[in-house]
């Protein structure tokens, strides 16, 4: 727990949430009137360190130059603002961090001075080393904080796998009917008139006769161009996982044993 002996280290520490994640640095302690007891930490957030944020550092613990805090980084970031600009918080203002964090303010001390300097610090200190007894303890409570562990679920890009165009070539049979034309001769016979010829002679007359012949020939020609596109698709998956999540009971000692 954080007491006074530990104010004087607590500035510009770093104030780590409860999954060990770095929230902000300390700027600004702020104590219980009365008691002068560490209750919040002003701590800068931020990308550049320009937001201020409220931190409960009542449960805090303190090692290796940092302060672990019972709380998320999330609940930080999304914690009220408060305004104190008159170096005070309102009763009114710590009891909406109180609500936000879900915790249970010991006492109702009304407004609570920031501690801004050295020598405040001590000062504040030496005044509560002379408070009555009476200021030790506004009133009678406890309180416990339950943490619950949540699934923080994204993506990663992986290969899947590859698709590739390979080309082979391949033998393949193709008949086609060619229509061909050939020449036939045929004897026509018809009178003849006039003078004749070399009669009784031996003589001869021929033709020349002609056909089609079927001729193969190859040409290559593009017929279609096939490439490879990428679509992405989405699918619904379903995630598992196990948390753990604290619950509370209460425990008389006054009841009989046994019944709870």
């Amino acid at each position: 727990m954080i007491d006074q002996t530990h104010v004087e280290a607590l500035y510009d520490c770093d104030v780590i949430d409860n999954r060990g994640e770095k929230i902000g640095s300390v700027k600004q302690i702020w104590l219980e009137d009365g008691t002068g007891k560490p209750m919040w930490a002003e701590v800068h957030t931020g990308l550049f360190g320009l937001r201020q944020s409220f931190v409960p550092i009542q449960q805090g613990e303190v090692a290796g130059g940092g302060i672990t805090v019972p709380v998320s980084k999330e609940q930080v970031k999304d914690a009220p603002s408060v305004h104190t600009d008159d170096n005070h918080m309102s009763d009114e203002e710590q009891e909406a961090l109180y609500r936000h964090y879900g915790m249970i303010p010991h006492a109702k001390t009304g407004e609570h001075d920031r501690i801004d300097g050295r020598q405040e610090r001590k000062r504040a200190a030496m005044e509560n080393r002379e408070q009555p007894a009476r200021h030790g303890r506004r009133d009678e409570g406890a309180e416990v904080t339950l943490s619950e562990e949540k699934l923080d679920v994204g993506t990663r890009n992986v290969e899947a796998g590859r698709v590739r165009l390979v080309k082979h070539t391949v033998t393949e049979q193709r008949n086609i009917t060619v229509p061909v034309t050939h020449e036939e001769v045929r004897v026509v016979r018809e009178p003849a008139t006039g003078q004749p010829g070399r009669a009784f002679a031996d003589e001869q007359a021929e033709v020349t006769l002609h056909r089609e012949e079927p001729v193969v020939q190859k040409r290559a020609e593009a017929t279609e161009r096939v490439r490879l596109e990428k679509n992405a698709v989405t699918e619904q998956r379903d995630v598992k996982g196990e948390v753990r999540k604290e619950r509370v009971e209460v425990e008389r000692d006054d009841e009989p044993r046994g019944r709870r």
